[in-house]
């Protein structure tokens, strides 16, 4: 017991040293954690995520392109016009714009461009605005597990298909898109009149007192819609969407298929992993020759690099707690075993506490899943606690956070003093937690 007390120590150790790194120092220095505990404590090492992880590459390549192309722009600019045309709604519309935008994206790094945007209408219409903003950032993380291309849903249906529980992209997606949407309404409700209205915030008046800090505020406005769209970026987006159609209706007549014989004279059907591999890459290439998307400035983009950044945390983190997991799995059934067959959905506060420490959604459903797979939890059960592997707003320094905090001019999105007492705090809470809530009773009564 002292020998894996220990080992686990080294392994939360390397997850705490790359978080406090942050991007690609999480994975990497998962490398050490697992380095350690095969060399130093002969443990048999785990496997790697590789399914997951080509899969991330392909999704991100393909909306690396459509942000090379401009394709994002025009989507950013559709957003813009409809918070700009009722900016009295900002609190409500601005998070529904950011989690959309990442359900179609599979990441939450595409809504840096909307977030000034955000901050800027709420400032000139009078509006606090950390009410947006916070609940905004918020959204922008909670609709990974809602975008049929974001690892975490991936790896969702791959791992359960492996533990025999055959569930479809779209099955996940009817569950956690209505449940992460009554989340962000719940979250957007509580941050309708948080916080003192600007004219009565003696912080921000004095702030107004300054002519610097007054114009900086006021001078100007952060827009997109005098950026001209192309007809490629345009036709970037089509192709886009039309892939994701491609992958949904798969998902849904999976009969339709290629089918390939096997060697004991059955046959095979396509692996829907397979599928989306090929449908984002092949998409990605016509974004090329048909959008005249340069490879090299996807490459520099935003999208792609916090993509690969992702590949190499989940190959990382992944990887070191499968080699711990899979080193300890009856001493893991034997002590967790009867909590969880009593109180099945208190895994969902595992799978919070561990994103609280590693930042990834999708690391947190490949270490995790397997492991709660082997304790006997129905996969039923697992999805309806799945919108609680988001927890990294919990200490907020996630890079949406920090940007989101650095963009709001009025300097009322804020970390806060004793590092919890933060902007996000609130809305991260009630809309994980009501999340959670809904989608359980979603599959209590659909399955």
């Amino acid at each position: 017991m002292a020998l894996m007390i220990i080992q686990l120590l080294v392994v939360l150790g390397a997850l705490y040293v790359g978080s406090r790194y942050g991007s690609l120092a999480l994975g990497a220095i998962s490398g050490i954690g697992l380095a350690i505990l095969v060399f130093g404590f002969s443990m048999k090492p785990g496997s790697p995520p590789t399914d997951v992880i080509y899969i991330i590459i392909a999704a991100v390549t393909c909306a690396g392109m459509m942000h090379a192309s401009g394709g994002m722009d025009w989507l950013i600019q559709i957003a813009e016009r409809m918070l700009r045309k009722h900016p009295d709604r900002i609190t409500f519309y601005a998070p529904l714009t950011t989690f959309f935008l990442t359900v179609l994206v599979g990441t939450g790094h595409v809504v840096y461009t909307l977030m000034p945007i955000i901050c800027d209408i709420a400032l000139k219409k009078g509006i606090r605005p950390e009410r947006p903003c916070g609940v905004a950032s918020i959204a922008s993380q909670v609709g990974i597990t809602c975008s049929p291309i974001a690892a975490a849903v991936v790896a969702f249906t791959t791992i359960s298909a492996a533990n025999g529980f055959n569930v479809s992209i779209p099955q996940v997606l009817m569950v956690t898109i209505p449940a992460c949407l009554c989340g962000l309404i719940a979250a957007s409700a509580l941050s309708f009149k948080r916080g003192k209205d600007l004219d009565k915030d003696p912080e921000f008046q004095k702030r107004c007192q300054d002519p610097e800090l007054y114009q900086y505020m006021y001078g100007s406005s952060a827009t997109t819609l005098d950026k001209k769209i192309s007809k490629e970026a345009k036709r970037a987006v089509y192709i886009f969407l039309a892939a994701l159609c491609v992958i949904v209706f798969f998902a849904v007549f999976q009969d339709m298929l290629p089918h390939f014989p096997k060697a004991d004279g059955t046959t095979e059907t396509l692996k829907m992993n397979i599928v989306i591999q090929i449908v984002m890459i092949s998409a990605a290439a016509f974004m090329i020759i048909f959008c005249k998307a340069k490879p090299k400035t996807a490459v520099n983009g935003a999208v792609w690099q916090s993509g690969m950044v992702a590949v190499v945390a989940i190959y990382g983190i992944a990887w070191l707690a499968d080699t711990y997991f899979s080193n300890y799995m009856t001493e893991m059934q034997a002590a967790l075993g009867d909590i969880v067959a009593k109180y099945n959905w208190s895994i969902a506060f595992v799978f919070f506490l561990v994103s609280v420490l590693i930042n990834s959604q999708g690391a947190v459903v490949v270490a995790m899943l397997p492991l709660a797979y082997s304790l006997g939890i129905p996969g039923v059960v697992l999805l309806g606690v799945l919108p609680s592997v988001y927890g990294y707003f919990f200490i907020p320094n996630y890079p949406s956070d920090i940007a989101t905090v650095n963009f709001d001019r009025s300097g009322t999105t804020v970390i806060g003093k004793y590092l919890l007492n933060h902007s996000f705090m609130m809305p991260g809470l009630v809309c994980v937690i009501t999340s959670t809530i809904v989608a359980y009773i979603i599959t209590s009564i659909a399955f």
